[in-house]
């Protein structure tokens, strides 16, 4: 096997150093740990002796191990930029191959529990019992490791991920930039875990220094994007969440971030539409988020409602999107959100019962942790005319996760509990929250021109106050 190798300044386009390497392939580490080594010298790079170290140790000395967890980790990234469950699944078994070769392959170990992490937050929950295999694994892989930077990162997005803790969080971040200052997704991580604490100019430093490590991840420009659309700092998220997409055209994160941007700083739907068109269809259906009325319905399908085509929004839904546990519930929830907002809650009564009895199933085995079930529960009621109901349980969830708490997911149950509040009778207290949301980082769901166009707020349209928000210039977005 032959190696070439050029190290150039990105800066100037200089040559600062080259050389080839012939070496079987059982070498392969050796080869790497050499290269680090002659670029550090190259670059007179001072290195400390955790980086020092991390250069000469191999993850694993068994190539056939190292193969498959490199076919994990393809299969990962797609998933990361998808949100498909099937490569989640692919990630999964490939990290699992390679630990059953090599048991103490600590870097698959902390890879594992990543990936499981990533599909809980992001696509299919997992269960207690399944988390705590999780925690078994990153303990693995710290027993074997404790000095790895790979699961510190792990177990920082085991209390992130797993269970919001965002302080404990924060100290596995510290601790795995301490051991790899140059290692992005620990900026990046952090960042995002700042941004939760509602430290909105810290976050976008971490994103920034994260950008500079690392300019060709396309997460970090998305997370970024992300953090200017709850700003409402429209051009700037627009040109990070452009970026991002140039780098990765199939980041399903990115194309949705971008189309709340063009529909919530202009209402411009059309603009939306083209934004999310490159990956439409590429997510696994399955969401874990229903917090919002928009998230029920799925958020391509929302550009849809925004124009009143309901109809086609119910088209999108007619039948089960794939083979996945959650799908028909899935439907189910979708389908009624849908046609409460078309007013036709009669209609829906068949499927409102049926999506009733799912639902409350389900709230019942995921309480108390699961606050989005609840929310989507109150739409049911919603549906079923019974809005005391509607109104008890989604301020129960509001509640249950204050702005204080979780700067961002905090946002949507007050933005939720206000939706609830314009469908049940109580267009005042809702109008109260809408006014607060409009004053902090809340741009992902609530701007002026988004009101303008959502029927969610139709209820409560001719309301004075309502109006008054309309008409008054939108407010600057008060952040630290």
């Amino acid at each position: 096997m032959r190696v070439n190798v050029q190290l150039i300044d990105a800066r100037s386009d200089m040559h600062l150093w080259a050389k080839s390497y012939d070496r079987d392939l059982k070498d392969i580490f050796a080869v790497e740990s050499g290269v680090a080594q002659e670029i550090a010298d190259t670059l007179q790079a001072k290195l400390s002796p955790s980086q020092a170290n991390a250069l000469t140790a191999a993850p694993t000395r068994d190539t056939e191990a190292y193969d498959l967890f490199l076919k994990g980790e393809y299969q990962e990234r797609q998933a990361e930029s998808t949100e498909n469950v099937e490569f989640f699944d692919r990630a999964e078994t490939f990290y699992r191959q390679a630990l059953a070769r090599d048991p103490n392959f600590a870097l698959a170990y902390a890879r594992l529990a990543n990936s499981r992490l990533n599909r809980h937050w992001f696509s299919n929950r997992l269960t207690s019992a399944q988390l705590d295999e999780v925690k078994s694994d990153i303990e693995r892989a710290l027993a074997i490791a404790p000095d790895s930077p790979d699961a510190q990162l792990a177990l920082a997005l085991f209390h992130y991920w797993g269970h919001r803790d965002y302080d404990s969080a924060l100290r596995a971040t510290d601790r795995a930039v301490e051991l790899q200052p140059s290692n992005a997704i620990s900026r990046q991580l952090r960042g995002a875990i700042y941004r939760r604490r509602g430290e909105w100019r810290r976050s976008l430093a971490e994103f920034e220094r994260a950008l500079e490590l690392d300019p060709r991840d396309a997460g970090i420009p998305t997370e970024m994007g992300n953090a200017y659309l709850f700003l409402r700092r429209w051009n700037e998220a627009e040109q990070a969440l452009s970026r991002a997409l140039a780098l990765d055209p199939h980041n399903i994160n990115a194309a949705y971030h971008l189309a709340q941007t063009y529909t919530n700083s202009t209402g411009d739907i059309q603009r939306a539409r083209r934004a999310s068109e490159g990956v439409q269809g590429a997510k696994g259906q399955v969401s874990p988020y229903g917090i919002l009325i928009s998230q029920m319905i799925r958020e391509d399908v929302y550009l849809d409602v925004l124009e009143r085509h309901f109809p086609d929004a119910l088209r999108a839904w007619d039948e089960v999107p794939g083979n996945f546990p959650d799908e028909r519930l899935r439907q189910l929830k979708a389908r009624v959100g849908i046609q409460v907002l078309a007013g036709q809650n009669v209609a829906a009564k068949s499927e409102c019962d049926q999506a009733r009895v799912l639902l409350e199933a389900q709230l019942a085995e995921r309480r108390p942790s699961d606050h989005t079930s609840a929310s989507e529960v109150a739409w049911i009621y919603v549906c079923l005319g019974r809005n005391a109901d509607a109104l008890r349980i989604a301020r129960e969830a509001a509640e249950s996760m204050p702005i204080e708490k979780d700067a961002l997911v905090g946002t949507y149950f007050l933005l939720g509990l206000a939706q609830i509040e314009a469908h049940t009778g109580q267009p005042e207290e809702a109008v109260k929250i809408l006014r607060q949301l409009l004053t902090i980082p809340a741009g992902e769901y609530i701007s002026v021109a988004r009101l303008k166009i959502d029927p969610v707020w139709d209820p409560i349209r001719d309301n004075p106050g309502f109006q008054k928000l309309l008409s008054e210039p939108e407010p600057a977005t008060n952040y630290k």
